[in-house]
């Protein structure tokens, strides 16, 4: 295989963020809401999950070993989204980004050829975005990550036409990776919080992109989706009816939403072959990327093995395992 085999989805954990953060004003009623949503069971399940796999996420030499064990051999790495903070203030917020795209940067810098890097902005001040990813792409970076809404704004707001503006002129990727749901209690038990609230999370963020025109503005904004897309990718025929029946829902952009799968990248992280096969079929084999969440246990261990499931043909296959990936990252 001359293709490498590129992992879009993988984490990075920089403890530095949590040092700086902690003990701030609003930090701990963030993490009291936090607990709410997901649940006292969730956290002391998650709690020894992460510290199990600290060294996969802070040692470049060993996430190496656990690539080489998947087979795969690049990464895209991301920071772990608990780094939002988006409860912070701009002092707060602007010393976040500068660490995260700093730190990031570093820890890629250990195996340059297999590990490229995505930085943070503070999607809660929008008037620091733009700054915020001109450092990170000044360190290097190739992009940032950002949640599916902050605090009051969704991905619709204007106020952030400038940074959708700044990311498609520089080319920069926007990793689209939610953290934590609004919908609360309500799925704070059986670790609902993450496998309902995250696809719920991608499918309303995703929504807000298409129906409030910020894909006709910006075509060729380099927007990548975790997991998937969630759920709309796999129900986006109610989403066409809804643009065709009612103007409400007609009014903020000029094409089937179903059309705009095929601007979006949308990673493999669905956990179901039938759905991946799904997924492929309505976004386009040059549309979806491979993807694991490394090294969280809610991602996949054998991402290349669960594209395989899927039995695509050869071109498909290599275009999900690594060639779109490539291109997108403009690998030589």
């Amino acid at each position: 295989m001359t293709t490498p085999t590129i992992d879009v989805h993988a984490h990075v954990l920089l403890p530095e963020i949590e040092a700086l953060v902690a003990g701030l004003p609003g930090h701990a009623e963030a993490r009291e809401l936090d607990a709410r949503r997901n649940g006292h069971a969730a956290l002391a399940v998650s709690g020894p999950m992460v510290r199990e796999r600290v060294p996969k996420m802070t040692d470049a030499s060993v996430r190496i070993a656990a690539m080489d064990t998947q087979g795969v051999d690049v990464q895209l790495v991301s920071p772990s989204p608990s780094h939002y903070h988006y409860w912070a203030d701009e002092d707060t917020g602007e010393k976040i980004y500068r660490l995260a795209n700093e730190a990031t940067a570093a820890h890629c810098s250990a195996a340059p050829d297999r590990l490229h890097g995505l930085g943070l902005v503070p999607l809660q001040h929008p008037d620091l975005m733009v700054r915020a990813l001109d450092h990170a792409l000044d360190q290097g970076l190739i992009g940032v990550e950002i949640s599916s809404h902050a605090p009051g704004r969704e991905l619709s707001d204007p106020a952030y036409e400038p940074f959708w503006s700044r990311a498609e002129g520089t080319g920069a990727i926007v990793f689209l990776h939610p953290f934590g749901c609004t919908l609360d209690e309500r799925l704070d038990q059986w670790y609902l919080s993450n496998t309902v609230g995250q696809p719920a999370e991608n499918a309303v963020a995703l929504s807000h992109l298409i129906f409030s025109g910020v894909l006709d503005r910006h075509p060729g904004l380099k927007l990548v989706a975790a997991h998937g897309g969630g759920y709309l990718p796999t129900h986006i025929g109610r989403s066409d009816h809804a643009w065709s029946a009612r103007p409400d829902a007609g009014a903020g952009c000029a094409h089937l939403p179903s059309s705009y799968l095929k601007r979006i990248y949308f990673d493999s992280l669905v956990h179901d072959p039938r759905v991946l096969g799904s997924l492929i079929e309505v976004a386009g084999a040059d549309r979806v990327l491979l993807g694991s969440d490394f090294p969280f246990d809610m991602g996949s261990e054998d991402p290349v093995g669960a594209l395989r499931a899927v039995r695509l043909a050869e071109p498909d296959f290599d275009a999900v395992r690594g060639a779109n990936a490539a291109a997108l990252l403009r690998l030589a």
